[in-house]
Formats: C-alpha cells, structure tokens, sequence
C-alpha cells in the first residue's frame, strides 16, 4: 500500500515523569547525547530549572533552542495544547527542523493525568500524536520517604509504564532500603517495568517505543503492552502467603510509623475473560465506570474479544474519565484470544470492577435478545467510547 506523502506525520510521544529530586533532568542529558534522539522534540517547564545548558547551540526564535544533539527544546509557557499546535504546524509547513518524537518532562508536583488527558482526548492530537509511554523515576535515597509524604509520587509512580530508581549508586551495596523500595514499587505498579538508572538499565532500548504498537514489526505488541502476566502472578503469590485480603495487609504494614498510606489507597489487578462479550455490554460497562467513578481509574488498558467479530479484538485505554478511542485490530497479535483489562485503581477495591462486569456480563448472557445486542455496531462517541 501507497503512503500518501501528503498525509500529517504521527508522532510518539513519552511523558517523563518524577517528584522533585527525582533525577529527572540527568536522565533527560543522557537520553539526548544518544543518536536515536537526535531528532527529537523536547518540551520542558522552564530552562532556568533543567541544566540542559552545554547541550544548547542556538536560539532559533523566542523559547526555542536547537541542541548539540540536534534536538529542538522548549520551555511549555501557559497551554500545552496551544504549544503543541503551534510546533506541529510550524514542523509541517517547514518552519522548524524536522523532528520524529516527542517528550514531555513534567515539574516534579505534577499529576500526569491532565497530560494524558490532553493527548488521548484532543481531537487534534488524536490525529498527530501516540502516547508511547509514561517513565517515572523515583529517587533510591529518598524515595521511600517521598512517597510516605507525598501522594503525587504515588500517582507518577502507580500510572507509570517503566519505573526508573535512580541514584542507587549512592547507596552501599545490599542495602536493605533499596530492596525495599524495589519491593514496594513492584507492589505499587506490577505492569511496569523496573529499572535501575545507575546501571544503565534506563536507556533509549528499554525506555522508547513501549507502547502497544512496536515499530520494528509493525504490529501491536499487545502482551507487552498490558503486561497483565504480572499482577497475575502478584495475584497468585499474595494468594499463596496471605489468609487476609491485600487491604489488610498493607495496613498492617503502616501500622505505627504512617507507612505505605497512600500506597494503600491505590489497588492494581487484572481482569480476564474467557469468551467474546456482545459490544453493548462492553459499551455500557465502560460507560457507567467512566461517568459515574472516572476519578477512581487512574489508568485503565485492554484488549477485548467481541461477539459480534471475535477474530477482530477491540483495543482499549482510559485515564480517569478520559478514554481514547478504541481501536480495532484486524488480527488477534498472539495465540492468546482472551479478553484482558488492567486495572490501576486509586480508592477503589477491585471487587467492586469485577462485580460490576460480572453482572453485565451475565445481564448479557440472560438477555432474550442477547443477539440484538451483538449486533450493535461500533461507533466512536465523542466521548472516545462504543456508540
């Protein structure tokens, strides 16, 4: 098939996420002398606060600075999505040097929700950008005690798709807090991916091209995508050593010294279905969770099979009340032809999701019309929901 030169790029796009101190700037310098960012576009809080200056070169107009890199920075001065447009048009009509991706590094109190928001839900956005990841970095010398203080650090951290710890190195080896905390993220995000920054463990291989569709095979990367094996083998281990259920045990936990508060408010899980499930009933499921209890569904990421078209899964992802227009794929990317959704709840107990599906399923099931219902077409809503 002929690619019609005429079309608008699409651009990946990955947030940069971490509380103060995090390391979010280093990560950022090493990122940027690697050629796979030559080309890239980087938008940034305020320059006065990210030590990015020996990479600079030149001013190319107002916030706008050319790195030795090749990169092109800016500061985001008031709207993003006023930012955004502006460089898109500008690179589309050759008024900047070309670039193929985008980063977004957040201020360390910065709620990445809105972010995602804005490029999940803007009709605009929709068109030119792909959210290819979230990385949060989280500090090994203080983190332990950043997210005891601060819930922000726990939503970068519980909606992130890699974890980066960084300045382990600080620490003596086999320290017992470092495991810790390692131990309490993995808790906190099972899907994600944990990385130990002064390793070298957080570099463009591991952090680029993460999100569902993998450009070197050009076809969705589903597993990798949800990584749903994990809080499924979390599932089964806390299972395995636990009679009381994980809320009572994380309380358990903080009893004393405060620990872990709002890491116990945050659930992360796993739902799995095994047969095709009429499009209706996927469609009101999802509706009523993202009116009725959006502020709960801090990330929410699915692949689905439908009665009305089993060998073409619907593709799904949320955040908060925001979801992005779910895709249909025209293939299933793997042997696995089950419906997987994962979860990543904040005051929420998974009990209440899993109830909830249960009984539209079996609303569905129960339904005399059950094929009126399977035959309900797939629309886009301006919602970004089933129509």
């Amino acid at each position: 098939m002929m690619i019609d030169p005429r079309r608008p790029p699409i651009f990946p796009l990955t947030i940069l996420t971490g509380f103060l101190g995090a390391g979010k700037t280093s990560l950022l310098n090493r990122l940027l002398k690697a050629p796979e960012l030559a080309d890239a576009l980087v938008l940034i809080n305020e320059f006065g606060e990210v030590g990015l200056d020996h990479l600079f070169v030149e001013k190319v107009d107002g916030n706008l600075v050319v790195m030795a890199s090749g990169c092109l920075c800016c500061t985001i001065r008031g709207d993003l999505v006023a930012t955004l447009e502006d460089l898109l048009r500008r690179r589309d009509n050759d008024r900047i040097a070309p670039f193929n991706r985008i980063i977004i590094e957040t201020t360390g109190l910065a709620d990445p929700a809105p972010i995602l928001h804005t490029i999940m839900y803007h009709p605009y956005f929709m068109l030119r950008l792909r959210l290819d990841g979230v990385i949060s970095l989280v500090d090994a010398v203080n983190g332990a005690a950043t997210l005891d203080k601060h819930k922000e650090a726990v939503k970068q951290a519980a909606v992130a798709d890699r974890l980066v710890i960084s300045k382990s190195d600080l620490l003596p080896p086999g320290d017992a807090g470092l495991a810790a905390l390692r131990a309490r993220l993995k808790a906190l995000n099972p899907t994600a991916v944990l990385l130990d920054g002064a390793r070298g463990e957080a570099n463009p291989a591991t952090l680029l091209n993460i999100g569902l569709y993998d450009p070197d095979r050009k076809i969705p990367d589903v597993r990798r995508w949800l990584n749903a094996e994990a809080l499924e083998e979390r599932a089964d281990q806390d299972h395995h050593h636990h009679d009381h259920d994980d809320h009572d045990h994380h309380h358990d936990h903080a009893a004393g010294h405060d620990r872990n508060r709002h890491d116990a408010r945050i659930r992360a899980f796993a739902l799995r279905h095994p047969t095709p499930v009429p499009p209706a009933t996927i469609e009101m499921f999802l509706e009523l969770l993202r009116t009725a209890h959006g502020a709960h569904l801090l990330r929410v990421k699915g692949i689905i099979a439908l009665a009305d078209d089993p060998a073409r899964p619907l593709v799904i992802h949320g955040v908060q009340h925001i979801f992005h227009p779910p895709a249909r794929l025209e293939a299933w990317p793997d042997d696995d032809h089950t419906t997987r959704i994962v979860f990543i709840l904040e005051d929420m107990e998974p009990s209440f999701v899993k109830g909830l599906w249960d009984a539209f399923v079996g609303l569905a099931a129960d339904t005399p019309d059950a094929a009126a219902l399977t035959r309900n077409p797939l629309k886009i809503s301006p919602g970004g929901l089933l129509a």
